[in-house]
């Protein structure tokens, strides 16, 4: 077969030689199962790999490593195709489908979990939440734990715990030269500070270990919903509400519709605190302004972990801009309503997502993840269901960012969409980024991993035989 797009053909007995060296699948174009294996979460992504390897253990990663690395092939990753900018997958060359490799063990005497990259964060809370544990996770629970962990891994615990790569204790990867090391404080030392933050540039994780913490059956939490009348004030009190907040508390919020067609502002928070000081915490969140819903209650901690899964379906056409501020200035917050009330489409979402506490005190350099500040993760999400009406959600998108652009400082990596280029990239790590170039030449110089949000190495090798787009940071 011909790779698309390049000059690599391979026969069928080089496709027939690789494929009986592995346990679990591959997939070709023709395959039945091949559409719905190349599905991802954003339903903008069409992309067609020519390969799929449907790995089932680090042996199979480490052959379809090699075999993509001898023939020069264009290679991308898929852990839980959450990508927003759907770098899961690749045109014409070989995606590593991490999908199936979903074990996992939870030791409740050492409270750690050691989980294979094919999990999403609610089959992780699943199994922890058996022995009384938890560690910080994502806020969909189909997002895939590997994208998240490797990318910082934002959640409802970062105050309390840190983000998820801050709760890192060691990780499986396997190299571009098709090594397997183990990265930890005590090994490869480069390798795990650059993982935990620095996304998928530096090889495939196979195997992540966390640490857990105990986690009541139930917490304090929920969601108020206010009419769109008063976001305005909503989002005053939820500046100083958010930034007033202990470690133990988080809090939320967005700009949404409601399944009945009702725009409504929102704010969402839970208490991990002792529980008699819950009341106390949200009491002024329930007293404030004239709410249609307050829906905080007791709840357990798995609902906590869906409650933006409805917001956040698979199936919908999706953009996205996000950046950080630093503040939130009475300006701002006129802009961004000023674009609210212009929406395109009822499932588009604005949001904002607290960052302070444990996340916001670690060392600059600690991990590749630098952003360490008190801030707010702000978040532009047109979705909708037709390809005819694309223009229109992105024009909006594009038009609001422009607006607000100028009041962020920084990105979260994991949130770069499908036209962020290598300055936003930079962005995202700040003053990380040069150590991050100097490990992805270390352990990746010719740039294997680069269908991501991709750190270029400081001295490329030949790219002979390559897939064109191979041949540019973040081709595919």
């Amino acid at each position: 077969m011909t790779l698309t797009g390049s000059k690599v053909v391979l026969d069928d007995a080089t496709l027939d030689s690789f494929r009986v060296g592995l346990r679990g699948e591959l997939l070709t174009t023709d395959a039945a199962d091949y559409d719905d294996a190349r599905a991802v979460w954003n339903a903008m992504i069409d992309k067609r790999p020519a390969l799929i390897v449907r790995c089932r253990g680090a042996a199979d990663v480490i052959s379809a490593v090699n075999f993509a690395r001898e023939h020069g092939l264009l290679l991308s990753v898929r852990g839980g195709g959450h990508s927003v900018a759907g770098t899961a997958l690749c045109d014409g060359g070989v995606t590593i489908d991490l999908s199936l490799m979903r074990g996992i063990r939870v030791d409740p005497v050492g409270r750690t979990a050691r989980a294979e990259p094919g999990l999403t964060w609610k089959e992780l809370d699943h199994e922890t939440l058996a022995f009384g544990l938890a560690t910080t996770g994502g806020t969909v629970s189909s997002t895939g734990i590997a994208g998240l962990t490797l990318g910082g891994g934002l959640g409802w615990q970062m105050a309390r715990h840190g983000l998820t790569c801050d709760n890192l204790l060691s990780a499986d990867i396997i190299t571009a030269d098709g090594r397997l090391l183990t990265a930890s404080p005590s090994q490869h030392e480069d390798l795990f500070w650059a993982v935990r933050g620095g996304g998928g540039n530096f090889g495939i994780v196979t195997s992540f270990e966390y640490q857990l913490y105990p986690m009541e059956s139930t917490i304090a939490g929920g969601m108020v919903l206010y009419p769109m009348e008063q976001a305005r004030d909503v989002l005053r009190f939820y500046r100083g509400y958010s930034q007033n907040a202990p470690d133990d508390l988080t809090a939320f919020a967005g700009l949404l519709t409601t399944p009945d067609g009702h725009n409504v502002s929102a704010i969402i928070a839970a208490w991990f605190g002792p529980p008699d000081q819950a009341a106390q915490q949200l009491e002024p969140l329930r007293k404030f302004g004239v709410p249609l819903a307050d829906l905080i209650g007791q709840i357990p901690y798995g609902q906590l972990q869906t409650m933006f899964d409805a917001a956040a379906p698979p199936g919908l056409r999706r953009y996205w801009k996000s950046g950080y501020f630093p503040e939130l200035p009475e300006d701002l917050i006129d802009t961004i309503l000023k674009h609210a009330a212009t929406k395109t489409s009822p499932y588009s979402l604005i949001l904002f997502f607290h960052i302070h506490g444990k996340a916001a005190r670690m060392a600059l350099d600690g991990t590749a993840f630098g952003a360490r500040t008190t801030q707010w993760d702000f978040e532009i999400i047109p979705q909708w269901q037709l390809a005819v009406e694309d223009r229109q959600h992105i024009e909006w998108a594009r038009g609001f960012w422009k607006e607000v652009e100028p009041f962020t400082k920084g990105v979260y990596v994991n949130l770069l969409g499908t036209d962020d280029g290598p300055t936003r990239v930079r962005a995202a790590y700040g003053r990380n980024y040069d150590r991050l170039v100097s490990i992805k030449s270390k352990y990746d110089p010719r740039n294997l991993f680069r269908v991501n949000n991709n750190i270029s190495p400081s001295v490329e090798g030949p790219n002979q035989g390559m897939h064109p787009a191979a041949q540019r940071p973040g081709g595919g």
